[in-house]
């Protein structure tokens, strides 16, 4: 049973079960560039097109602020589920040069997204204190093989497999 989605007259899309399932289809007037982004045949909501032309796949400043505002840490006393307490902008960007880090690959609030998860994930686990986190940051922010636009991504990954919906209109 081939499952293929119909954007426009004539033009066919991969759906994401036939991603999963490795079928590409064949295109008449387009050709498929390795390397370029398998979305890019997805129909996208307006909100989000217009997101992405502002932004990139990276994240605005109330994108990560929403992302952040989602994220838990469990207090190991308690092992209760509590609201992460949010590590800013500026005390990000004052962590990396306290340990004389610079990003060669970040853009707009990515390094602050990603620093936010990896306090709520791993401080104080395999990140075992600050100057761990600003390396974690430089490795995941700088990673040679990464792609421009990964923390956003993969962000973008956990809400499609968490079912958490992206109200894309208030983030503009």
């Amino acid at each position: 049973m081939e499952i293929w989605e119909n954007v426009d007259v004539g033009v066919q899309t991969v759906s994401s079960i036939n991603r999963m399932r490795g079928e590409i289809p064949s295109y008449p007037k387009k050709q498929l560039i390795m390397g370029q982004r398998l979305d890019t045949y997805d129909k996208m909501p307006s909100a989000m097109k217009n997101y992405l032309s502002l932004y990139g796949w990276h994240f605005s400043k109330k994108m990560c602020e929403w992302a952040v505002s989602k994220m838990e840490v469990e207090n190991k006393a308690t092992k209760q589920k509590e609201k992460l307490v949010p590590i800013k902008k500026e005390e990000v960007e004052e962590l990396l040069k306290k340990y004389g880090i610079k990003l060669e690959k970040d853009s707009g609030y990515d390094c602050v997204y990603v620093a936010n998860m990896a306090k709520a994930d791993y401080y104080k686990s395999s990140i075992i204190d600050e100057s761990h986190l600003a390396l974690f940051l430089k490795d995941y922010i700088d990673d040679p093989d990464g792609y421009d636009g990964l923390p956003f991504t993969r962000f973008y990954a956990d809400c499609i497999g968490s079912g958490t919906p992206i109200m894309w209109d208030d983030m503009l």
